[in-house]
């Protein structure tokens, strides 16, 4: 089976339940957005939701979707770079628990902490203290990361950092593997626009991103931002919550329909998403029947508080997928 390597800040989240969204207006951070922020604000969440309900996990959108990927079999690796700290130790032991190979460089700045603040409608909130992560660099990376790797994929938040992506794109191409790119944020769309069309059209195979992200990329609605991605990479999908997905390679159009769900928190739904359309793809199915797969895994996380599927509930997700091959 083809293995996938993923890329991106290696992040803990933590996980706060929030009572109401007066918080984010004290933080000033646009809802359902993700803000980069200072150590200073960093502290300054954590003494803000000191007294409501948290947890903490291993995240990082791409680590996310390497996650998912692992749990259904796949053989995956996953570079970044941590801080020689408590938190390090614990997101690198969370891959080596999930069966993924750590390849991970140390620190010794502080490892990236994600305040993932949840609302009641489950939208989710990211004040992102890159630390450690952010320190990775093209320097870093070596030809032989990517030996033996069928598939890229890479998170969108890595633009904040042009030189490290550029050069991610440029040896993964090298390599012959094929590339996948999530979009992360519509500000950090946004914010650099131009870079990222440039970058996408010369190396990019595949491309998600949900409807804020899309627009932001196209400045149009889902159905026509589908078309315009779709010039630029070979495989593009725009996922728009509720509604569904939109699939289209070439010719080839779908739109998949959402699974039911009850959502609490949205953390991880593209993120797994993406696990079950790569994983679609690489078992050779049609991209309609891989983005079913990406709904299942997506709707499955969001019922659950964090960007992990509970351990109980990946029995009964494979028979699913594994009927969804079998049709």
């Amino acid at each position: 089976m083809t293995k996938v390597l993923g890329i991106g800040n290696a992040l803990v989240d933590l996980l706060v339940s929030l009572e109401n969204d007066d918080l984010l207006v004290e933080l000033k951070l646009p809802k359902g957005s993700m803000t980069l922020v200072d150590e200073k604000t960093k502290e300054n969440i954590a003494r803000l939701v000191a007294a409501l309900k948290r947890e903490m996990a291993s995240g990082g959108s791409a680590a996310n979707t390497i996650h998912g990927l692992a749990r259904l079999g796949v053989k995956t690796a996953f570079i970044g770079k941590i801080g020689l700290d408590e938190i390090g130790e614990f997101f690198q032991s969370d891959l080596v628990k999930s069966g993924i190979e750590p390849l991970l460089y140390k620190s010794k700045s502080a490892s990236g902490l994600a305040s993932a603040m949840i609302s009641l409608d489950g939208e989710r909130t990211f004040g992102t203290y890159l630390g450690a992560a952010v320190e990775l660099s093209g320097s870093d990376l070596k030809s032989e990361h990517f030996k033996d790797f069928g598939i890229l994929h890479v998170e969108g938040y890595l633009v904040q950092n042009h030189e490290l992506l550029e050069s991610i794109m440029k040896q993964a191409s090298a390599a012959g593997l094929m590339i996948s790119l999530d979009l992360a944020s519509y500000n950090v769309v946004e914010a650099n626009l131009d870079f990222l069309k440039r970058i996408a059209e010369k190396y990019v195979d595949l491309i998600f991103a949900n409807e804020e992200e899309a627009k932001a990329f196209t400045g149009k609605e889902p159905a026509e931002a589908l078309n315009e991605i779709s010039k630029i990479s070979k495989i593009a999908v725009v996922k728009i919550g509720k509604k569904g997905s939109l699939v289209k390679s070439g010719d080839l159009e779908f739109e998949i329909s959402p699974v039911t769900a009850k959502a609490i928190d949205t953390t991880g739904a593209g993120d797994l998403y993406a696990s079950g359309f790569i994983y679609g793809l690489i078992n050779g199915l049609p991209l309609d029947k891989a983005g079913q797969i990406g709904s299942i895994l997506s709707s499955t996380v969001i019922e659950n508080i964090g960007a992990k599927i509970p351990d109980n509930s990946w029995p009964v997700l494979k028979e699913k997928i594994k009927s969804i091959s079998l049709i």
